[in-house]
């Protein structure tokens, strides 16, 4: 799930604020490397070790014309920039949804603030109409999250958590057998329809009924949008060039970046090093870069950088009925600011008759 770090950042930035980072291993770059890393290494050196100890000299010798070739040629893979616009492409895809995440708060004050009251028409009209919208979204949740569907498997275990009556499960269960259409649209229409009610009833106002309805819908909009972001992906076909390129580039880099024998004269290979390092530097940028469109690509799933939607639906049941439901000793009086009123004028009414009587008797 999603790793959080900014707080051990300093916020004055200066030297060496971001290497604490570098130590973490969830959620790192190393976690999700190591993998590609360790094969990398292993057949560079099983193919060094091989072209130093056990190849005979003519193999040698076209060992290394085959180690020039790939290492002339192997950088004509535009890995740097199908790569680059393609995380690019991904990160603006992640930041989409997260923006799309919906919220039940803002419908949770207008509710309180149009339909107010502590009778209980009042409080159950505000209750079932936030029960729905996170019904909704819940339900969303479950198509497009593998942890939230294990949490909730079926309609039943709704229920059990408190989302869902009996009778309106018999409901959505048959509106599934009529139709292939996923039904997290209908708890919409009930909680609009249950705004319509309290109007009727004299709960809320004609403004409260349009902002209390206009919110809902957002919130369906916004579950819409999870919806679509979930079911029209990047095309394929994009993915597999991508990934194409990567591991093209990271198979010819273990051919390229041999080390050959300094005795036979070859140009750029002077030097004899044991540890590709540059080469490991490389792909280390370079895989772990398609590691993090991996990551980004799918943000509905249980890895390190993924979206938390169990404990957001959590949190939204909770601030429904923080926001909705207030005491009215959890609202503060009103508070009269005495500095910007006026003082009271005083009239001294002894001194005013005496200046009258002196008036009249000139």
């Amino acid at each position: 799930m999603t790793v959080h770090y900014t707080d051990k950042v300093a916020s004055r930035g200066g030297f060496g604020s971001f290497w604490k980072l570098l130590l973490k291993w969830r959620g790192s770059v190393y976690k999700m490397v190591w993998q590609d890393m360790l094969l990398y290494i292993v057949l560079y050196y099983t193919l060094s070790l091989l072209y130093r100890f056990a190849f005979p000299s003519d193999l040698q010798r076209m060992f290394e014309r085959l180690v020039i070739h790939c290492s002339r040629f192997r950088n004509l893979i535009p890995v740097s920039f199908v790569l680059g616009f393609f995380v690019s492409l991904v990160v603006n895809r992640w930041w989409g949804v997260y923006q799309t995440l919906p919220f039940p708060d803002n419908t949770a004050i207008l509710t309180a603030t149009h339909i107010p009251g502590q009778n209980a028409a009042a409080r159950e009209a505000r209750s079932t109409i936030l029960r729905y919208v996170n019904l909704t979204i819940a339900l969303t949740f479950t198509i497009i999250s593998p942890v939230v569907k294990r949490k909730h498997p079926t309609l039943n275990s709704l229920v059990m958590a408190g989302f869902l009556t009996e009778s309106e499960q018999e409901i959505l269960e048959t509106l599934k057998s009529k139709s292939s259409v996923h039904n997290a649209w209908a708890p919409i229409l009930w909680a609009c329809k249950t705004v319509d009610r309290a109007k009727r009833d004299g709960l809320v106002s004609d403004a409260g009924q349009r902002a209390i309805t206009a919110e809902i819908i957002t919130i369906r909009a916004k579950c819409g949008g999870l919806l679509g972001w979930h079911e029209y992906n990047v095309p394929l076909v994009y993915t597999q060039v991508v990934t194409i390129a990567v591991y093209s580039f990271f198979f010819f880099s273990v051919l390229g970046e041999q080390f050959l024998r300094t005795d036979q004269g070859y140009a750029n290979h002077t030097i004899d090093l044991y540890i590709p390092i540059f080469a490991l530097l490389q792909l280390f940028f370079y895989v772990g870069w398609i590691k993090v469109a991996e990551a980004l690509l799918n943000p509905f799933g249980e890895d390190d950088n993924d979206f938390e939607f169990v404990p957001l639906l959590t949190r939204h049941v909770e601030m429904s009925r923080l926001l909705s439901e207030p005491s009215p000793s959890e609202l503060p009086e009103k508070v009269r600011d005495i500095e910007t009123e006026a003082p009271p004028v005083k009239i001294n009414y002894a001194n005013e008759d005496e200046t009258q009587s002196n008036t009249s008797t000139d």
